[in-house]
């Protein structure tokens, strides 16, 4: 890719100050300690060859037991992008999650390998890692998935264990030399090893027990992360022209609800703020992602980043 414009910059910027933004998660240290994360997650990105992506938090609340939104729409819409504009991807996620995935691929309607792992098959990661090699993927990336804390298990924001629901797929996203890049919105996903130690401990409730020691070469702290998705899809956009007639076909209100809505429909996906079985993303609904996602369109085509 040739230099960087002053205007594209200018679009990255805006982009970023619109995803990674704190939504009351007492995360706004994390993101300001990562300035400029997206910019460098979608400067990578454009120049894969063949991605790989890993998702799926399972929310084990009460009687609610589900997978949540946040992840799997984002992370299939950035996925069907790439594969529309000629770059293969394949998602990885575990057996609790997987239903939640393939909705959401078959929603998008494009050709997305979807690798599930089974709960309790050993060496299955391993073996996928394997394939993953053989495949030679460029870049994996991590979207909304709980990775290791200090003491080695996945920890949802209030502290709990949910190693029972959740493989530990950092060991994938590790398994190659591929670029890494990561999403997350709390400080408990993979890639938020990235962050100076200590930060998460010292912002986020309950930060010390969740913090994820997992670090990767490009990372995005977003308000929610499937916005991060839809930032990078963005940034794809104004670093790739000849991408960007592509992307503007997944980048859109229309089809963030229509994925989210079939989740929850086809796959009993829950809001993982509220654990309602809703077409909610972390408590907001389409009146707030909508506008966000066209918002977004408008500055990756240049109309909106001043």
């Amino acid at each position: 890719m040739s230099p960087r414009t002053s205007e594209q910059d200018r679009r990255l910027e805006a982009i970023e100050a619109l995803v990674c933004r704190d939504v009351g998660r007492k995360t706004q240290a994390l993101i300001d300690a990562n300035r400029g994360g997206l910019a460098d997650a979608a400067a990578a990105l454009a120049t894969a060859s063949r991605v790989g992506l890993i998702t799926g938090f399972f929310v084990p609340r009460g009687d609610v037991a589900a997978p949540e939104t946040d992840g799997p729409v984002g992370t299939a819409l950035l996925a069907a992008a790439l594969v529309a504009c000629g770059v293969p991807a394949r998602i990885a996620v575990d057996t609790p999650s997987v239903e939640a995935v393939r909705a959401a691929v078959r929603a998008t309607a494009e050709d997305v390998t979807v690798d599930e792992i089974v709960l309790g098959e050993e060496g299955a990661i391993e073996e996928l890692a394997k394939v993953w090699r053989q495949e030679k993927l460029s870049h994996v990336v991590a979207i909304e998935r709980c990775g290791r804390s200090a003491d080695g298990k996945p920890r949802n924001m209030r502290g709990v264990d949910v190693s029972p629901w959740t493989l530990p797929l950092d060991a994938l996203f590790e398994g190659g030399d591929w670029a890494k890049l990561a999403v997350g919105d709390g400080g408990n996903e993979i890639g938020m090893g990235k962050l100076p130690p200590g930060l998460i401990a010292e912002h986020v409730p309950n930060g010390a027990e969740i913090a994820c020691v997992t670090s990767c070469d490009h990372l995005v702290v977003a308000g929610v992360s499937n916005w991060g998705a839809y930032g990078l899809m963005a940034a794809l956009a104004v670093l790739r022209p000849d991408w960007r007639p592509t992307i503007a076909k997944f980048l859109t209100a229309e089809r963030d609800f229509f994925v989210t809505d079939s989740i929850v429909k086809e796959a009993g996906a829950v809001d993982g703020v509220t654990a309602q079985r809703v077409a909610t993303v972390d408590g907001f609904g389409p009146e707030i992602h909508g506008p966000l996602v066209d918002r977004l369109g408008r500055i990756a085509w240049g109309e909106g980043a001043h």
